[in-house]
Order: structure tokens, then sequence, then C-alpha cells
């Protein structure tokens, strides 16, 4: 299972820190990955991590978005800086283990002044 948490309303230039906690033991082997759905748009990656730490993030929040991984607390993190208003969506994190793939409840996130 994965707790998504970390979700609110900020202005416009603010920052949030998301957080995805993981449930058993195959956590380190995982690859993770966040990913967001605004409003009658589909689901998007935002940014992922694998296993090994490699990292690689959608082009609009290259820079200013920054993904990481606490293996021994099971936990992966968005830290998200100069957030806009097109930011705003439901955040998801994910796990992919294989073929196996788990998805979170979603956090809200909302840029607005």
């Amino acid at each position: 299972q994965l707790q998504a948490s970390g979700g609110g309303l900020v202005q416009p230039g603010g920052s949030l820190r998301l957080s995805c906690a993981a449930s058993g033991s195959l956590f380190i082997f995982s690859d993770m990955a966040w990913y967001r759905q605004a409003p009658g748009k589909q689901r998007d990656l935002v940014a992922a991590i694998t296993s090994g730490g490699s990292t690689n993030y959608a082009d609009s929040v290259k820079g200013r978005f920054t993904i990481s991984r606490e293996n021994a607390k099971n936990t992966v993190y968005l830290q998200m800086n100069s957030l806009k208003p097109e930011d705003t969506a439901v955040y998801y994190c994910n796990a992919r283990l294989g073929s196996k793939i788990t998805w979170g409840q979603g956090t809200q996130v909302t840029v607005s002044s």
C-alpha cells in the first residue's frame, strides 16, 4: 500500500513537499513515481526515481521539482518549488516492481492566490 500526504493550498511561487509512504519490504527494489491529474485531463507523469536512484522529470517541472527517496523509511518525496497555478492537480504516487503496479490514494495540490 502507498499513503500519500503533504498536499494543500499554496500561493503561486510557494513550495510544498509531498510524501508517499510504502508498506512492505520490497520498497528498496521498486521504481517510484509521482503522477498528477488535473480536472478533465489525463493523468501524467511528473517525476520518477528508479530503485538505483536515477531520476527523470516532465519538462514542465524540470528545475522546480525534485524527487527523492529514503529507503530506510520506505518513503518517496516530491519537493515542489516555484509552484504555478497550472501545477494544481491531484498528485498520485506509484510503485512499479516488475509487472506489478501500485497506486496511492492521491493528495490535492492547489496553487492559487
